[in-house]
């Protein structure tokens, strides 16, 4: 009889678990069913997404997420989030995809899946166009800056040669501000840090000349959701084949798609 009645407690207990747990027997079904993406975006991280003069969000990844909506002839809901809880979000069922300048690491791989790469993210040294910079070497007699303490402050140390100046400062603001005023010959920093700087000064738009970190960005996809992750990859390939996704690049990025991407 005792065991019995464990048996029927442990039963009512793994029921109850498995009913406070989000079902994802087909996310791709349920989004045509419902006929709505939902999908979670940044808001404040120009400029894969923020709040435009109307209110409304903008943004690359914004674009992606209308792209993928509309491939898929549904309507958009989009729920913006920021990267502490934009992964929990797609994981409590809360939406069906993550376009939140999403980047790929093992911890995260153990906890969702991830599509193909839609768009660059990445540290450099940018300069003028026309700066003869193609290796390291060429960096020498050259003065760059940096925000103090930042990942591309630690890139560019751990691979600067010998005969480069490197020219720390305390806030993103002034290490652009050194750049533009022309105190500096060539800048360190991320790429959406060039959408800045070309927006503030169109003559002194800034090119890659060497990269230091790689970190494109993802769509993040629920485990165990094969169909919806094939169907997102096939979308975003036509986009990439057909123009699009270098068309967005070209918009909020100001540069085309990488050629490895």
């Amino acid at each position: 009889m005792t065991q019995r009645y464990s048996a029927l407690i442990c039963a009512l207990f793994a029921s109850l678990m498995l009913s406070q747990m989000p079902a994802h027997a087909n996310d791709l079904d349920d989004v045509k069913a419902r006929g709505t993406l939902k999908v979670a975006v940044p808001q404040d991280f120009p400029p894969f997404g923020s709040v435009g003069p109307d209110m409304k969000p903008r943004g690359l990844d914004i674009d992606t997420a209308r792209l993928l909506a509309d491939q898929l002839q549904v309507k958009l809901e989009l729920t913006p989030v920021n990267s502490t809880n934009r992964v929990p979000y797609l994981t409590t069922g809360k939406v069906d995809l993550v376009i939140s300048s999403l980047g790929k690491n093992p911890d995260r791989e153990k906890v969702i899946d991830f599509s193909n790469a839609y768009a660059p993210f990445y540290l450099g040294v940018f300069g003028p166009p026309d700066a003869e910079i193609k290796t390291l070497d060429d960096l020498k007699g050259k003065t760059v800056s940096v925000t103090r303490g930042a990942i591309e402050d630690i890139e560019l140390t751990n691979v600067a040669p010998a005969g480069v100046t490197i020219k720390r400062f305390e806030d993103n603001n002034s290490t652009i501000a050194a750049y533009l005023a022309g105190q500096v010959d060539l800048i360190a920093s991320g790429n959406v840090v060039m959408v800045t700087i070309s927006e503030r000064n169109p003559k002194r738009i800034p090119a890659m000349k060497l990269k230091l970190k790689d970190s494109p960005v993802y769509v993040g996809v629920n485990k165990g959701q094969p169909e919806l992750l094939d169907k997102v990859n096939q979308i975003l390939a036509a986009a990439k084949a057909d123009g699009s996704l270098e068309k967005n690049a070209l918009l909020w990025l100001k540069e085309p798609l990488p050629a490895d991407l």
